[in-house]
Order: structure tokens, then C-alpha cells, then sequence
């Protein structure tokens, strides 16, 4: 690692206006309080000017570093290849649309250095968002504090800090930012806090928030709990699953055999059961070869985070 206390990783997309407003803020934080750091901010295909923006702020500050990706991937990709590169002790990421306070950064800082947390993850208790965006927040918190058993009650906030080592061992892609949380409990960093942190009206731009990305989310929740559970032996998921199936249709085979010698009273064929057993003898066998499919699949290289960078201004 290099002697950097602190890398602020921003992912954007068509944020020209807040870009040098949210720099000039996070300098101001990091020099009154003698930080050692680097911005990394990372366009994600944005069509305004928000990438001249950046080239013009690496120009100005030796400690802004730019990342451009040639077209629209998302999130988590943009946090997947800032966490590649940040080279800080403590990893801070924040929205760029400055409803994220760059003051709250000194004590996400000191929870990780002083207080041994692996991630911190910011609570907006009073929240300036649209009901369109509110209610599925809640909505996802609550299923997700269900499904992972932490107790976090906004996992979605942009605004976190990490230990380096998290976001060097965890894989960021789809819509998984939102669950980074659940990623980094699995990975085995387990101590998790969170701090109330203040929340801003947007004062620039529209939110990027969409219909789909409620769904995508939501998808990508059991995504993540099928990976924590069975990434390295789906057949234990789904070699049981087939076991089960074709085991209840194989008994009812077997009955039907069974009754057809002892009372000869009907044809086998003419019973809906006898389809029925069929049916889950074949489920059965197609579950356990997806089993085996997934086994392999869960060996071969994925080339899921291979992106694109038009750019990269370091």
C-alpha cells in the first residue's frame, strides 16, 4: 500500500454541474484535516461535459485521478475499477451529486482506523427523495436486514468507508453495490457499523433512479444470497433439489405398479398421477444436471468485469 490515508471513489454519470463544487468541498475537508489522499472519480459514459470537467480538475490537483468508461455500465462497475486503483489505507465512496456531505468524512475515517470496523455504511435518517425512491429503499433494506442478518438500515447509501482489504477481496457487478454489506460478511469482514449522516436536497441534475433498477435490485438480492450460500457447490443446491423431485415421482411409480398388480382394477395411463410422477422423475434428472453444469461453470474464468476505459487520467 502507499502512504495514503484516504482514496474518495465517485462513480458518475451526467454530473458536470455539481463536479466542481463536490471538489473544492472535499479538498476543504481533507486539508483542515491534514489528510493524505486521492479523488477518484469515474465517468461512467456520461453525454455532457462531465469528463472535460475531470480533465480540467487532474490539471488543477495532482490528487484528482480520472477513469473514463466508454459507454454506460452502471454503478458497480464504476466502484469495481475504482477500488482496483484506490491506493488508500481507507476507501470513502460518495454520490457525485452532492447530496452525500463530504464533512462526514473524518469520523467514517476514524470508525475504521480507531474502532477496528471493517465498513462503515451511512444512515440518511431524514431523507430529501422522492416516495418513488423512498419506499423501495425501505423495501430493500427491510428484505435484505432479513435475508443477511445485518442489522444496517440503509444499505443503499452511497456514502461508506472501508478497510482496503474489503474492497480488494470482494467482486462488484450488476446492481451489487447495493449489497456490498452482505459481499463483504460473506468474505469474512464481519465488522460492520453505521453512522447517521447528513442528506441533501439534489441541487443539480435528476435522480438516475428508475422502475428498472428497483427490479434489477431486487434480482440481484437473491442473486447474492444464492452466491453466499452455493457459488462453490451449486450441486448442493440443486443435486438435493433433483434428488427430492425424482425421488417423489419414482414413489409414485412404484405405487402405481404396486396398486396395478395387486387390483388390475384400472390402466396406469388413465390416472393423472401417473403424468404427475413422470413429470417430477424428469424435473428430477434436469435439476442435477443443472448441478453439474453449474459446477463446471462455477470453475471456468468469468469475464463479467471486463469494461471498457476509453480513458484514464492518473
Amino acid at each position: 500500500m502507499s502512504n495514503l490515508q484516504i482514496s474518495v471513489c465517485i462513480p458518475l454519470f451526467n454530473e458536470e454541474e455539481s463536479l466542481p463544487e463536490l471538489h473544492a468541498w472535499i479538498k476543504r475537508v481533507m486539508n483542515e484535516n491534514s489528510f493524505s489522499y486521492e479523488i477518484i472519480f469515474v465517468d461512467d459514459g456520461s453525454t455532457d461535459n462531465s469528463w472535460e470537467i475531470i480533465e480540467a480538475l487532474t490539471k488543477e490537483d495532482s490528487a484528482v485521478k480520472g477513469i473514463r468508461f466508454r459507454r454506460n455500465y452502471g454503478k458497480s462497475a464504476g466502484l469495481f475499477v475504482a477500488f482496483e486503483a484506490a491506493k488508500g489505507d481507507v476507501i470513502i465512496t460518495m454520490d457525485a451529486d452532492l447530496q452525500d456531505s463530504p464533512d462526514e468524512i473524518p469520523e467514517l475515517y476514524r470508525m475504521i482506523k480507531e474502532d477496528g470496523l471493517h465498513l462503515v455504511s451511512g444512515y440518511k435518517e431524514k431523507r430529501f427523495d422522492p416516495l418513488t425512491k423512498t419506499i423501495p429503499t425501505k423495501l430493500f433494506n427491510w428484505a435484505t436486514r432479513k435475508m443477511s442478518g445485518i442489522t444496517l438500515n440503509d444499505f443503499n447509501c452511497g456514502l461508506k468507508s472501508y478497510d482496503h482489504k474489503v474492497v480488494k477481496n470482494i467482486e462488484v457487478y450488476g446492481e451489487m453495490h447495493r449489497y456490498i454489506p452482505v459481499l463483504a460478511k460473506w468474505a469474512g469482514f464481519d465488522k460492520i457499523g453505521q453512522k447517521i449522516v447528513h442528506h441533501q436536497e439534489r441541487k443539480y441534475g435528476v435522480t438516475k433512479f428508475g422502475v428498472e433498477r428497483f427490479v434489477n435490485g431486487f434480482l440481484d438480492l437473491l442473486t447474492v444470497m444464492f452466491i453466499s450460500k452455493f457459488r462453490k457447490k451449486p450441486m448442493h443446491l440443486f443435486g438435493l433439489l433433483g434428488i427430492l423431485s425424482f425421488s417423489v415421482g419414482f414413489g409414485i411409480a412404484v405405487y402405481l405398479i404396486f396398486a396395478k398388480l395387486m387390483w388390475q382394477a384400472y390402466n396406469m395411463t388413465d390416472r393423472p398421477l401417473f403424468y404427475f410422477g413422470i413429470l417430477a422423475m424428469i424435473i428430477g434428472v434436469q435439476l442435477f444436471m443443472t448441478g453439474f453444469i453449474a459446477e463446471l461453470v462455477a470453475r471456468s474464468n468469468s469475464d463479467r468485469n471486463k469494461y471498457i476505459i476509453e480513458d484514464r487520467l492518473n
